[in-house]
Order: C-alpha cells, then sequence, then structure tokens
C-alpha cells in the first residue's frame, strides 16, 4: 500500500510523453536527490542501529538507479544538464517539523511519499508511454520504489510509536496530495 490520498491527475501523462528529454534529465536528478536524501538521513541520525543498517542499502540502489537514467541519457543523445526542479518536493519539504523527534519520521515519512510517488508513476509510465524500451525501463524501477516506501514508513516506526507514526502518515498523505494535483507546468517526474 502506497498510502497515496489521490491519483496522478491525467494531464500528467501527455505532458510528460511530449517531453521524454526532460523527464529523463528531471528522473536523475531525483535519483540522485534520493541518494543525497538517504545520505543525510544516515549521518543526522548515526545512533539509530535500524537506520544505519537499513539506509546504506538505499543509497546504492538509488545511486544506481542514477547511473542506469544517466546510461540512456547519453544513449539517446541528450545532454547532460542542470534542470530546473518542480517544486513538488521542497512544498513537502516545508511540511517537515523543526523539533525533533518529530522532525526525523517527518523526514522519513516524506521520503516515503515521495517514493510512493515516484512508484506511481512509475506503473503509469510502464503501461501507457509509447516508447516501450523507456516504459519497461520504468517499470523496472517499479518495484524498488515501493520498497523503498515500505522501508522509510518501517523505519520511521523505530523512531515513534506505530500509531503515531500512521497518524502522521495520513496527515502529510493529504497534504502530499493538495500538492500534487495543485501540480507545476514543468514537465517533470513530480509535475
Amino acid at each position: 500500500m502506497l498510502n497515496l490520498h489521490a491519483p496522478t491527475p491525467q494531464s500528467w501523462l501527455p505532458k510528460v510523453s511530449a517531453n521524454l528529454e526532460e523527464l529523463l534529465l528531471d528522473h536523475a536528478h531525483c535519483e540522485k536527490k534520493a541518494a543525497g536524501v538517504a545520505m543525510n538521513l544516515l549521518f543526522s541520525y548515526v545512533d539509530q542501529p535500524d537506520l544505519a543498517r537499513e539506509l546504506p542499502e538505499i543509497v546504492r540502489e538509488e545511486l544506481d538507479h542514477f547511473e542506469q537514467v544517466f546510461d540512456r541519457i547519453k544513449a539517446r543523445g541528450y545532454p547532460w544538464r542542470k534542470l530546473k526542479p518542480s517544486s513538488y518536493g521542497e512544498r513537502l519539504h516545508h511540511l517537515i517539523r523543526k523539533e525533533e523527534p518529530g522532525k526525523a519520521v517527518d523526514r522519513l515519512l516524506v521520503a516515503a511519499l515521495i517514493e510512493a510517488r515516484s512508484c506511481e508513476r512509475f506503473g503509469i509510465l510502464r503501461d501507457n508511454l509509447a516508447d516501450r524500451d523507456l516504459a519497461d525501463f520504468f517499470g523496472s524501477l517499479y518495484e524498488s520504489e515501493a520498497r523503498h516506501h515500505g522501508t522509510y514508513v518501517r523505519l520511521a516506526c523505530h523512531l515513534a510509536p506505530r500509531e503515531v507514526v500512521r497518524e502522521r502518515l495520513e496527515e502529510l498523505a493529504r497534504q502530499e496530495a493538495e500538492i500534487m494535483v495543485q501540480g507545476d507546468d514543468l514537465p517533470r517526474m513530480h509535475s
């Protein structure tokens, strides 16, 4: 279960399908950021043995995904470049509480929701993208995104009681749905 409160709007797929170069570039940058988030969590909560054990695996997987996307970008002859991100991640990060232990729980749950939305969108791309090579590629990433989502939620339960985590996840998921439905004009993984 991905804990998402709203499906991706129908307008998203045509927007990204018409801009595959930007979608791939954005996806590469998202994978790089996801690795950085996991690494930052590892450094921030190094005293938490469950996080210290599981986060390095996420870092490795995200970096592997980054390399896979980067290789596809190069194989298609697209130039590697910096890309303006959507406002989705930044808006989600503004929801994170400032004080511990709530901050740690929120950081994990926001990461979980981003992974869940990526998973949902990889499924949409897998099932609907006309470019079958890319459709298959996005489909190959689907399960790892779902697994990362579950790992982040489970790790949050090591920092707070399960019921507290569930309530906060529901609250953040409602807010994530509002952010996602408002959208962004850019053709991005999370626009």
